[in-house]
């Protein structure tokens, strides 16, 4: 009797770490072990409901709401080019129940909006991972029929400002990418600036607009039918959505790259399991097949990178486009 206590009592010990060992590969029971989440979470979206930002944080809400055992409830709060919902986050409690789900024109707006911004878009924040990219393409509509970069940047030279290159609006994410790749590789083309993307696409298809530097999602479905032309793809890779479109790095366009992101950012201050639980929430959603599924019809591709390297991608991206704003002379405020 006292023998089988014994060894119960032994045993104990060595069941318990193997019980912390397989909970440590479980996001969730990583997250509970130190009580979180114990109570619902709040994800920010800067834009209204319906738009490709909010149904990507919505679709990763609905991944972590299982993964953690708490509901993640999307709190859409939009204007001020998502200011507001980028301020709402860094004034909130560090303590993982307030995120931002946000995108790639949040590390623009330390450049644009200087004077009205009362948070660090570096320092305010921890970024935790990506879940998603949407590649910048350079495409051409019929008022320009050509079907490689070379010859796009062969015309570019030989008659400097003749091409037009539409974007939706001064400090859009489209206008950082068109002066972007003038500057690497010494083209002077012809901004024309919209309000907003559809009339960009509506233009490129009459003939009256050359080329625009778009986000793979909003110009997906005239790729595919024939009516604009895509002339390369501005990411490290290529996109699984268009994969006989070469980069422009393949292309001859320089080591130039304008994917835009989306993904999870803290308050500055989030303790270190908490964030690296959501981490892991994060990097499962974006392996996982239904995520995947869900981004291919928007036009994305499921990408995730995590900690100290989207911590190292939005300083670059910050320092990099206020240096632009600066020499544009851009302001937004």
């Amino acid at each position: 009797m006292s023998e089988s206590f014994e060894t119960r009592r032994l045993a104990a010990p060595v069941r318990k770490a193997l019980a912390v060992a397989l909970c440590m590969v479980s996001a969730t029971c990583f997250a509970q072990a130190g009580g979180y989440p114990s109570k619902p979470v709040k994800l920010v979206v800067g834009f209204a409901a319906g738009g490709p930002t909010d149904v990507v944080a919505r679709a990763f809400a609905d991944h972590a709401s299982r993964a953690l055992g708490q509901p993640f409830i999307i709190d859409n709060k939009p204007g001020a080019n998502t200011i507001l919902a980028a301020q709402a986050v860094a004034s909130a409690p560090a303590d993982g129940y307030t995120l931002l789900f946000g995108a790639t024109n949040h590390t623009m707006i330390p450049g644009l909006y200087s004077n009205r911004v009362k948070f660090d878009a570096v320092r305010s924040f921890r970024p935790l991972c990506t879940v998603a990219t949407s590649p910048t393409v350079l495409v051409v509509g019929p008022g320009l029929p050509m079907k490689s970069l070379a010859d796009y940047m062969a015309k570019a030279r030989k008659e400097p400002g003749r091409i037009t290159a539409g974007t939706a609006g001064i400090g859009s994410s489209g206008y950082f990418a068109t002066e972007m790749f003038a500057r690497a590789n010494g083209l002077q083309l012809n901004h024309v600036p919209y309000k907003g993307a559809a009339p960009v696409v509506t233009d490129l298809m009459g003939g009256q607009l050359d080329s625009s530097f778009a986000t793979l999602g909003s110009v997906l479905p005239q790729i595919r039918s024939g009516k604009l032309t895509a002339l390369a793809v501005a990411s490290p890779q290529r996109s699984g959505l268009l994969p006989d479109v070469a980069t422009f790095a393949e292309s001859g366009g320089g080591n130039y790259s304008a994917d835009a992101w989306y993904g999870v950012l803290a308050p500055a201050g989030i303790p270190e399991p908490v964030a690296q639980a959501l981490e892991r929430v994060a990097a499962d959603f974006a392996k996982s097949e239904a995520a995947a599924e869900k981004l291919r019809g928007l036009g994305l591709d499921a990408e995730s990178t995590c900690g100290a390297a989207f911590v190292a991608r939005v300083g670059r991206e910050v320092a990099t486009y206020t240096q632009i704003a600066l020499d544009l002379n851009l302001k937004a405020d």
